[in-house]
Order: C-alpha cells, then structure tokens, then sequence
C-alpha cells in the first residue's frame, strides 16, 4: 500500500468516499452472486471482480482514512434483478451505473498516483471480464428473439385484419388464439429441425423451448385485451401498446446484457410490427368491403 502523503482538499475527500462507497456495494454484490450461480467458470469471473472492488475500496480507504458502508439497497437491488433477469444483466446494469464514477476518476489523475490502473481495471470489468460470463438465457437469445419478433409482426398483423374482418372481440381472441397456438408449435419446430441441422452449438430441444415459449407467452398477452373487453377497436389499441411495451422492455434488456444500441433495436423492432399491423388492418378494410361483409 502506498504511503498517505497527498493532500486532499474537503471536496476530494467526499468523491473518494463516494467511490468507496460504490466500491464496496460492487464487492458485495459480486460475492452474493458468486454464491448463487451454478456454473464455476462463472464463479470465478465474479470472484475475480470482486476482489478487485475490494481492493480499490481498501485503496480509497487509504486516503480518507474512513470505513464506508456498502448500500444495502443497491446490493438487494441488483441481486434480485440479477436472480430474476440473469446475472450478466444485473452486473452489467450495475456496471453501466459506473459510467459517471469512472468520469470523475479522469478529475484525479494528477492527484492519485493508483488512478491510471484503477480506471484501467474499471473498464476491463465492463468489457472483458463480464463478457466472459456464460449464461444460458443469453445462449440462447436468438430463439428468443425469433419467438418474440415473429409473434409481434404476425399476431398483431393478424389482429388488425380481423378487428376490421371480424368486429367481434370474443371471435377475435379465440381465432387469434388458434392461430397463435399453431404458429407456436411450428415456430417451435422449425427452431427445433434449423438448430438440429447446425454442425455444433444449442441445444435443439432447448432452443425450440425457448422459441415456441417466446411466440406462445407474446401470444397471450396481445389476446388479452380481447378476452377482457368488448369494444374490439379499444382492444386493439390496448393490444398494440402492449406489443410496443413489450418490444422496448425485451430491448432493454438485450441492450444491457449484450451492449447493444436501445434505440436502434427497439424502433427497427417496433417499426416493423406496427408497420405489418396497419398494413393487416387495411387488407381488413379492403377484404370487408369487397365480401360485403356486414357486423
């Protein structure tokens, strides 16, 4: 440990204690997930990590001569978003949240000598270490993705076309339930067969789980409305907000744990299944007509 001889004014003392604050709450996140996951590759990065965290908060400590207490709501926080969403994506949630703290690491060079190696070992936390994480729901994000985009695009394209067809909301969600239900189980297979057909990689059974699980799941959140309410247009108004929530919380989510644009993905997403999804609503219009179809 290096000898205390800097000068630290009030306001450079109280950004230390900060730091050591977030350093300490890291330390204990890391080593409560360490415990939680399975895989010991994957307990290792983490106890890697967290050794780490604890020695920069050691190395604050040093300075302002003060123990500082961990923030026991971030840590519960984090661990249970991690418990409930995977834990490359609580980590990496929490490690985005360092972006402003490794900033104000710049404002100290000059002032502490260990600063240089402690942003240096910051970002490899970011981008070297938590990208070694193995995950199978992230494995496995391309079935995932599969299920949930193919569902969005086609079953609110279908919805539209038989709100304006149809114009009964019962008939509506037991047609869109049939429908979805068989698209389910042949996404699922087709997931099944692609995947079995690879040289090497996923597991067929698990990857048409995970598709048919993502179209089926989408499936009965967009019907909802329409087995709850009776005015069809309100229902599919309630269903298409539903697939744009759907749509910006599933991005998110990959945005995090894969570091990907948000932006990007969520309008190129959301563009596409609102775009099938009035076009449905104009063949609807057009179908209607030309039948003579009559409510």
């Amino acid at each position: 440990m290096p000898e205390r001889n800097v000068e630290l004014t009030p306001e450079i003392k109280e950004k230390l204690k900060k730091f050591q604050r977030t350093e300490i709450t890291e330390y204990e996140l890391y080593e409560k997930l360490a415990k939680w996951v399975g895989s010991p590759e994957n307990q290792a990065t983490l106890e890697k990590i967290a050794k780490e965290e604890l020695a920069h908060y050691n190395l604050w400590k040093h300075y302002t001569g003060e123990d500082v207490e961990p923030d026991r709501g971030a840590v519960r926080k984090y661990y249970w978003l991690s418990r409930i969403f995977g834990f490359t994506f609580g980590a990496k949630l929490m490690e985005n949240g360092e972006a402003e703290a490794q900033e104000n690491y710049e404002e100290l060079r000059g002032i502490i000598p260990e600063i240089d190696r402690v942003i240096k070992e910051e970002d490899r936390h970011e981008h070297e270490l938590l990208d070694m994480l193995d995950e199978e729901r992230l494995v496995y994000a391309s079935s995932v993705v599969l299920g949930l985009n193919d569902a969005l695009v086609e079953l609110t394209g279908a919805l539209a076309g038989f709100t304006l067809a149809l114009q009964n909301a019962r008939l509506i969600a037991v047609i869109g339930l049939i429908t979805g239900l068989a698209a389910a189980l042949s996404m699922a297979a087709s997931e099944y067969l692609s995947t079995k057909a690879e040289p090497e990689g996923k597991d067929p059974v698990r990857a048409s789980l995970y598709t048919g699980g993502a179209y089926l799941g989408t499936v009965v959140i967009l019907i909802l409305p329409f087995l709850l309410l009776s005015n069809y247009y309100l229902s599919l108004g309630i269903t298409l907000i539903f697939a744009v929530a759907i749509i910006a919380l599933f991005n998110y989510y990959i945005s995090v744990a894969r570091d990907l644009n948000f932006k990007h993905q969520f309008l190129e997403m959301a563009v596409i299944s609102l775009g099938v999804a009035g076009f449905s609503f104009l063949v609807g219009y057009v179908l209607r007509a030309f039948f003579g179809i009559e409510a």
